[in-house]
């Protein structure tokens, strides 16, 4: 049985995928900063090569406080740092990661990419950290993310149906949290990508806790089979290790 807490680490950064605005250079050669930072994120799972390109997004924003496409950025990397570094450094990333989303958001509040990864930091930060940090942001997740919903379903993945799906599972009932509602969103996040190893996971956790258990194990056996997504390998490896892990302790 899957315990649950109060509030959801709403998302990992697989769970999406990249929708900047085209940039002003579109078709020409790409910045040397910014080709840089990108392929210093796509080896996040070396730390300081994901700690150089939020310097380099960061350096970008404090040039232009407009650049929408380095606010969003500097946010999905502090998501992923705050993951990944020793815990004593985790608050600062997330903390970090929902000011700069917040600004995204504030600047392009028609675009999901800020609402989404304020969600995400958000998110993160209440687990971590305690009663006190899950109730301040409970509403505030649920809510970017159904900003994020109502501008497009689609993005990233389904991204927004798995968070919510994520937070469906992980609040307890008397603070909103529905397991059917839960399932609900995560098969709805499937319907864009069947095979995403987060949204899958997420899926036979549902299930385990609802006593499905041989559908979880199917599910579970699709994250492991699943291909590599060559964007977000770094967090395809990390689910399937942990659905290799829960597989195990299940009964057939």
């Amino acid at each position: 049985m899957i315990v649950k807490v109060l509030f959801p680490a709403v998302l990992v950064a697989g769970l999406c995928s990249s929708l900047a605005v085209p940039p002003a250079w579109a078709g020409q050669s790409a910045p040397p900063a910014q080709t840089d930072a990108d392929r210093l994120y796509a080896s996040r799972e070396d730390l300081p090569s994901a700690e150089r390109a939020a310097t380099i997004w960061e350096g970008r924003l404090a040039g232009d406080p407009r650049d929408f496409e380095a606010a969003w950025k500097v946010s999905r990397v502090r998501y992923w740092l705050g993951g990944h570094v020793a815990e004593n450094e985790r608050r600062g990333q997330y903390e970090q990661g929902i000011v700069v989303a917040r600004q995204a958001s504030a600047m392009e509040p028609d675009r999901p990419e800020g609402h989404f990864w304020m969600a995400a930091n958000m998110g993160a930060l209440a687990e971590s950290f305690g009663l006190r940090a899950g109730l301040r942001y409970r509403g505030p997740i649920r809510d970017e993310l159904e900003v994020v919903l109502g501008l497009d379903p689609a993005f990233q993945q389904g991204s927004a149906d798995r968070a919510l799906g994520r937070w469906y599972f992980k609040v307890p009932r008397f603070f909103g949290g529905n397991d059917n509602r839960a399932i609900e969103h995560l098969e709805r996040a499937l319907t864009y990508n069947p095979d995403s190893t987060a949204t899958l996971f997420f899926l036979a956790e549902a299930l385990i806790e609802m006593g499905r258990v041989e559908e979880a194990r199917a599910r579970l056996g699709q994250v492991v089979a699943a291909p590599l997504d060559p964007e977000w390998a770094p967090e395809d490896r990390e689910f399937k290790a942990k659905a290799q892990e829960l597989f195990e302790t299940l009964q057939p």
